[in-house]
């Protein structure tokens, strides 16, 4: 029998102790440090034990090559099937422009158009979508640009959007910079709203030095205000931080802000820490940001400093909190990007795009559906025949099932090329999931 070519096999961070896991099989195990050596030396040449060679195989550790291409055939159809049954993400942007003028946001160099959002393109944008995806489950996010611009008209329009929605079931996502919140929630508890994400990327200053008004002035007061008024009004919130070398030594403080507000307690209440990265062009301080293992890094070690950071947010670390939490490995990840599959973007000027990393990219356009509907056809078969199984990289790479292949817009831009990898450093993100989440559990 042969070594599993999607095993992944590692030490564990700060530990004396090994992983292993099998995406493929569905197995996990901790290695204590003589049967980690032993795996190593067996990696390296040397024979098993006959018992260790037996509980291996059991695992699916140890595998025969053609049953293992049979079962990978087989969960890629099942995963494929599964999709097809999957929830379809809708975004729809009402305009690009923004009242803030954050130092990392990557939108600041899209131009836009004289065009601006009109009834008649709300009413095709429904009924484009009650076509292209009848029968499918879906919901609508609304994103920016910042969509909810304190204005008479931009109220007026997003009232309207939300009625269209409200006219066929849909429920609502909102992605806004959270300045408006107060003067909104008013139209926002006519939705079906599933959350409202906002971002706050430190405390007062901290926040005010990346994210400020355009022409200057603070946004962290308003906001926050904006966030209690969603809690006290039932309207689910998703908290943001987005992280760098610049404010990363701020979470702790913003974590027991969070906790001291008591909204970690509220189960309307949720967070996400996102990486602030190159997307489109180069930032000006691309020096303070981190690669993605170098911020999981500092958030691993800010964590054992600070351990109530949990509270407000447990990171992931790829697959190791899910496999905490849930005692089993999630199922093989054939593909990580949802481009043209269970994402689509949309925008004012009447366009489509496959994802929210692509939307209002003029060159990005895969089609139309307002003056008219028309579609890119072979650009989308591209997006939507991407996953693991097309990306020539990931056709021997073990961490495939983890990956996915990452995101395709970020390996377009790296390439060129779609069919081009975003790898993760999924390892690596294991080393310390499986210490913070297994071996030093009283962090979390």
């Amino acid at each position: 029998m042969n070594y599993s070519k999607h095993n992944i096999f590692s030490k564990i961070s700060e530990s004396d102790n090994y992983f292993l896991v099998n995406l493929l099989s569905g197995s996990a195990d901790i290695l204590n440090p003589v049967e980690g050596k032993n795996l190593q030396a067996f990696l390296d040449g040397k024979a098993l034990s006959p018992e260790f060679h037996e509980n291996l195989a059991t695992m699916g550790y140890l595998v025969d090559e053609k049953e293992e291409e049979r079962l990978y055939r087989s969960k890629y159809l099942d995963f494929i099937d599964s999709r097809e049954e999957d929830e379809v993400q809708l975004f729809f942007v009402p305009n690009y422009s923004c009242n803030f003028a954050c130092t990392y946001c990557y939108q600041d160099e899209y131009a836009n158009t004289d065009k601006e959002l009109s009834h008649e393109v709300i009413n095709a944008f429904f009924n484009y979508i009650n076509s292209e995806f009848a029968g499918q489950k879906k919901y609508l996010t609304v994103f920016g640009g910042e969509p909810l611009m304190n204005s008479t008209r931009q109220k007026e329009m997003i009232s309207y959007l939300i009625s269209k929605a409200n006219g066929i079931n849909l429920e609502v996502c909102f992605v806004t910079n959270g300045y408006a919140l107060v003067e909104y929630i008013d139209i926002l508890k006519m939705a079906r709203i599933r959350e409202i994400q906002v971002t706050l990327d430190g405390l007062g200053s901290v926040h005010d030095k990346r994210r400020f008004l355009k022409g200057g002035g603070p946004t962290f007061e308003k906001i926050v205000k904006g966030i209690d008024a969603c809690l006290d009004n039932d309207l689910p919130v998703n908290l943001r931080m987005v992280l760098d070398k610049e404010n990363i030594n701020g979470l702790p403080e913003l974590a027991q802000f969070a906790i001291d507000k008591g909204w970690t307690e509220n189960k309307l209440f949720k967070t996400q820490l996102g990486r602030n990265y190159e997307l489109h062009h180069c930032q000006a301080d691309s020096e303070n940001l981190f690669s993605r293992i170098s911020l999981y890094d500092s958030i691993y070690k800010l964590v054992k400093q600070h351990l109530y950071i949990v509270d407000f947010h447990k990171p992931a670390y790829s697959i190791s909190k899910f496999l905490a939490e849930n005692g089993s490995l999630p199922d093989p990840l054939f593909d990580a990007c949802p481009a043209c599959k269970t994402e689509w973007a949309f925008d004012y000027s009447g366009h489509i795009f496959s994802c929210t990393a692509t939307v209002g990219k003029a060159d990005e356009s895969l089609g139309t559906f307002y003056p008219e509907v028309s579609r890119k056809n072979e650009l989308i078969e591209i997006w939507e025949s991407r996953d693991v199984t097309s990306i020539p990289e990931c056709g021997n790479c073990n961490l495939q099932l983890a990956c996915g292949g990452g995101c395709g817009s970020v390996a377009k831009n790296r390439t060129g090329k779609v069919y081009s990898t975003d790898c993760r450093p999924v390892k690596e993100l294991l080393e310390l999931g499986f210490s913070a989440y297994f071996e030093n559990t009283q962090s979390v």
